[in-house]
């Protein structure tokens, strides 16, 4: 059983439980705290609350997280890019199109799944059993570096950074237009957007704050290649982002429009850097462009 001490800021107060536990960079989904909570497994100054409790000054709220519990998502040999990896976590560069855990109409092929295979039960259970060891996602045709937890006590450790903004986390995109600026900063907050809640948009209304830089490395006729910096990690940020200024990412059938022979946005997660939640040491891993990135550079070239 692990267990997770958190206390309760005056800029949170009057929030609902279950948003506010997803929010705060734990690697706990809203369902998931949902789930803890009817379990009885989340405690406010000692007391078991429903999920839609309104959080009140002076709040601290224990969070026993179960261990792990059967998977449904069946291990499966799929090989895996893994860049480095010890006992405590690992760093994979998942490739473009493969979706990071099991969901409805993807229950197989997943990274879970080749987690499962790879790692055995050697994962973190914080996240709950449908995302063991994920401690943050990139989308599915979003290819580049990300950070597994073997143990919870190394889970705790990254999202912490997660939460501290500590992180290092550089992306390159090809987006559409000319940019007027060669380099700038997208400081707007991002949330649901109420007319569809699949997508997210920036809006004042529900949302929480989301800052991006970015870098114009070399700029086309009718689009641009970027280097982009996250100094936070909302939900589709850099699409959302982008899509906002007026230059979304290349191939964005959500916030752009789709391109012949091109299958989903031209995003990739190039650098990741952190503290071991362990060791302690800084540690950086830096991703080559996949070839289907090189692909429409030399296509726009």
């Amino acid at each position: 059983m692990n267990e997770l001490m958190l206390e309760v800021t005056e800029e949170s107060v009057g929030a609902r439980i279950d948003k506010w536990l997803s929010e705060q960079d734990t690697g706990i989904t809203r369902s998931a705290a949902a789930g803890l909570i009817e379990s009885g497994n989340v405690l406010v100054k000692g007391k078991t609350v429903t999920k839609n409790y309104k959080l009140r000054s002076g709040d601290n709220v224990k969070v026993s997280i179960p261990e792990p519990v059967s998977l449904d998502a069946q291990p499966e040999n799929i090989p895996l890019d893994i860049v480095y990896e010890d006992e405590y976590l690992l760093v994979v560069n998942k490739p473009k199109g493969m979706v990071v855990h099991p969901a409805p109409g993807n229950y197989e092929g997943t990274l879970v799944n080749a987690l499962l295979y790879h790692c055995g039960d050697s994962l973190s259970g914080i996240n709950g059993v449908i995302r063991p060891g994920i401690v943050h996602r990139i989308d599915k045709n979003t290819s580049g570096l990300l950070i597994v937890a073997k143990t919870d006590a190394a889970h705790t450790g990254l999202a912490e950074q997660i939460k501290a903004h500590s992180f290092t986390r550089e992306y390159e995109a090809v987006a559409m237009g000319k940019f007027k600026e060669l380099s700038g900063t997208v400081d707007a907050p991002i949330g649901r957007n109420p007319n569809d809640r699949k997508k997210m948009c920036v809006t004042e209304k529900n949302s929480r704050n989301a800052v991006t830089h970015f870098e114009v490395l070399e700029q086309f006729e009718k689009c641009a290649h970027l280097r982009l910096r996250l100094e936070t990690g909302r939900t589709h940020q850099i699409r959302v982002h982008l899509a906002y200024k007026g230059h979304p990412v290349l191939g964005d059938d959500v916030y752009g429009k789709s391109f012949k022979g091109i299958d989903g946005q031209c995003l990739h997660a190039k650098k990741i850097g952190f503290v071991h939640p362990i060791s302690g040491g800084y540690m950086e891993f830096d991703s080559e462009l996949p070839d289907y990135f090189k692909e429409i550079l030399r296509k726009v070239r």
